[in-house]
């Protein structure tokens, strides 16, 4: 490989993303059906599929998408919860009315978005046929879209004629990528997707703590602050709606077999980033995670966390964060050591609402465990096995579709 090529080849490596819905785990597969109604939002868009029998919206379940870089793409949603378990299909042969929600820009603000959801409802409610209450829900993202905009229509009285609010994995209490991950995207010499939704107000927003691509520093980001502050605003969570929620982790305290402080992923050749090394999230002070080389232009970088606890494998949706980069660097030309492809993404305790991620005592708490009432919820169920984050699985469809209102 000539110094130009491995040059382009280092340039390229930031062309991915990481998902955050149901489409990140689809395998090809189902075909999309035309929607009876397709709907302009502000801020997004609307895909209505009726229910079997039904000749308008009946029994409305509206449905929000979850994160990543731009337009929200329904036909792979769709895809998405049909895959392993035919969600979608389910829905509508009992006679549910399903009301996807897509946003213009899946990694803006989660307040802005909330405006699309908003009209959504709103539309839902105008236009159903009787007097169904609306189940409302979203997954990953989706969920904390959702939640902030019913709460924030209770807080301004308006009735949204909601009987039950779902999350699919939502990281109420903060989401992670691993740091080492998060500045290698900022490492990349120049401007790539991967930075831009690393940067995006959204991630901003959700993750546990944030690496700062202009002075480096790592913590909570502004916009996390901010997020929190106006969902406190409004009451936090929305008051009459049931609360429910899924987790893909498990309850029993149970995740990865990740140890903390060791090889994740290695480029051991001698082109592409060689040498660079992302470890898994270790305890204790100035714990090294991520030593980044580059040749083009020549730089090193050693990326250290302090206070952090071992996040990686704890219990959790995870996300196949080291295995897609993996991918990146192996279709550049890279050789690659790639030792924990997955790694938790939503914890447990977070996509229940239970604790929050800052203390190992709490990030492996055995939910099960624990009163229920410690959450926020009302109910909630944990996969009996660790599972993708939103992977569409019968255990955790079968238990929402069971708790629908009538």
């Amino acid at each position: 490989m000539s110094g130009q090529q491995g040059e382009s080849a280092e340039q390229a490596i930031g062309a991915f993303t990481l998902a955050g819905s149901p489409q990140a785990t689809a395998a090809g597969g189902a075909s999309v059906p035309r929607a009876d109604e397709e709907w302009d939002l502000p801020g997004g868009f609307a895909r209505v599929y009726h229910g079997d029998g039904n000749r308008g919206i009946v029994r409305p379940v509206v449905m929000a998408d979850g994160f990543n870089l731009g337009r929200s793409d329904l036909d792979a949603l769709y895809r998405g919860l049909e895959a392993d378990f035919p969600l979608m299909s389910r829905l509508k042969e009992r006679g549910r009315d399903v009301i996807l929600v897509g946003f213009d820009d899946r990694g803006a603000s989660i307040l802005d978005n909330a405006q699309t959801a908003t009209a959504a409802i709103h539309r839902a409610v105008a236009s159903r046929l009787g007097g169904t209450r609306l189940t409302v829900g979203g997954f990953s993202m989706g969920g904390l879209v959702t939640r902030y905009a019913l709460a924030r229509m209770e807080y301004q009285r308006t009735d949204h004629q909601t009987a039950v609010h779902f999350s699919y994995d939502s990281p109420h209490r903060g989401a992670v990528i691993p740091v080492g991950l998060q500045a290698f995207a900022h490492f990349i010499p120049v401007p790539n997707d991967f930075a831009k939704q690393m940067n995006s107000t959204a991630a901003r927003q959700m993750l546990w703590r944030h690496y700062n691509s202009q002075d480096g520093s790592i913590g909570v980001d502004p916009e996390r602050e901010k997020f929190l502050a106006a969902l406190r605003d409004v009451g936090d969570w929305p008051r009459i709606p049931r609360l429910i929620a899924v987790a893909n982790g498990r309850g029993d305290g149970q995740g990865l077999a990740v140890p903390p402080g060791q090889t994740a992923l290695a480029s051991t050749g001698d082109r592409v980033y060689p040498g660079t090394k992302l470890l898994t999230q270790a305890e204790g002070h100035e714990a090294v995670v991520a030593e980044l080389k580059r040749l083009f232009p020549k730089a090193e970088k050693t990326i250290r966390t302090s206070g952090f606890p071992a996040l990686d494998g704890a219990p959790g949706g995870t996300l196949g964060s080291y295995r897609i980069l993996a991918a990146a660097l192996e279709k550049a030309g890279a050789t690659v050591d790639l030792r924990h492809p997955d790694v938790c993404f939503v914890p447990t305790v977070s996509a229940v609402s239970m604790r929050n991620l800052d203390r190992p005592e709490d990030l492996y708490a055995n939910v099960d465990d624990l009163p229920p009432e410690e959450s926020d919820l009302d109910d909630f169920l944990c996969s009996s096995t660790t599972t993708g984050h939103t992977a569409i699985t019968e255990e955790l469809c079968t238990w929402l579709l069971d708790r629908l209102p009538d």
